[in-house]
């Protein structure tokens, strides 16, 4: 699923591989949802926090019968 993306990612590259705008990236990131760290003016998310994002996105989607 997220292959072609560095283990490492900016917004623009985290955004793309969940096919979100940038403004909701963003978004998670503010909310603390997706686990980030800021490094001067720019973020860099590791893969793995897509990957516990994702996961948790999917058992709360579980929980309540729905489909995601």
């Amino acid at each position: 699923m997220l292959r072609k993306y560095p283990d490492v990612m900016n917004i623009e590259q985290m955004c793309d591989a969940l096919r979100i705008s940038t403004k909701t990236g963003y978004k998670l990131l503010h909310e603390g949802k997706i686990l980030a760290m800021k490094i001067g003016r720019s973020y860099r998310i590791p893969k793995a926090h897509l990957f516990t994002y994702l996961q948790i996105c999917s058992q709360h989607c579980r929980a309540e019968n729905r489909q995601c």
